[in-house]
């Protein structure tokens, strides 16, 4: 609310969406079945100490606790560790382990959550062991929650046949042999759907034309330190 921020918003109506609305719905499915999850955020609800610890136990803080507090009033800063501690592949006790297939049988199927605070909560009961299992659009539904709880804007985005460009040469690339049959070359891929976020908050390091929507993604697809 405050002009001089870095995270303020002008507008009121987005304030009550992106900061206050505890409810959300998250896109799942297929571009020719779009299914609406219901989502409780929850940031309201007693989580503020969950959260600062997430910030206490992330390698950043382990490896330099006086500049990552000296760096919390960052959001960009922030967003990065927080994107880091939503998942656990680190070994930095992350809030959720990935799990797209094989049997659910002994923890949660991802499908199964339907909010945030249930799974923090969880976390922080388990000693802060990663909870098990999430896949995309849980990692962001928390993520969403922890930003928020921190004063943070925060919003979920949903993208059908999404895709994962492994080799980075901005292209997805498919191989045919002579006679049409395609061969299982390369690792590039598109799936489904996927969701992240976005957070508002300013650029001054940029500049000015990148003020706005920043894009935060918790899911693991890639280790982000090695």
């Amino acid at each position: 609310w405050f002009s001089g921020d870095d995270v303020f918003i002008a507008n009121e109506n987005e304030r009550q969406e992106y900061v206050l609305n505890e409810n959300g719905i998250i896109f799942v499915g297929n571009a020719r079945y779009i299914e609406a999850r219901a989502w409780y955020y929850g940031q309201f609800q007693d989580l503020l100490n969950i959260c600062l610890t997430m910030l206490d136990l992330s390698l950043y803080y382990r490896q330099d606790p006086a500049m990552d507090v000296s760096r919390r009033g960052d959001p960009k800063y922030v967003g990065r560790v927080i994107s880091s501690m939503i998942n656990g592949n680190d070994n930095d006790n992350g809030v959720l382990l990935g799990k797209w297939q094989g049997s659910f049988h002994s923890h949660e199927n991802p499908s199964r959550w339907d909010g945030s605070v249930v799974i923090l909560k969880k976390w922080r009961q388990d000693n802060y062991r990663p909870v098990q299992y999430g896949q995309c659009w849980v990692f962001a539904g928390v993520m969403c929650t922890v930003l928020r709880c921190l004063g943070i804007p925060t919003r979920l985005v949903s993208n059908f046949n999404s895709a994962h460009d492994v080799d980075r040469n901005l292209s997805i690339d498919k191989y045919y042999d002579s006679s049409g049959r395609s061969l299982n070359i390369g690792k590039d891929s598109t799936w489904d759907y996927h969701v992240w976020n976005e957070s508002w908050f300013i650029r001054p390091d940029l500049g000015r034309s990148y003020n706005g929507w920043q894009v935060l993604d918790a899911t693991p697809q890639e280790q982000s330190k090695g």
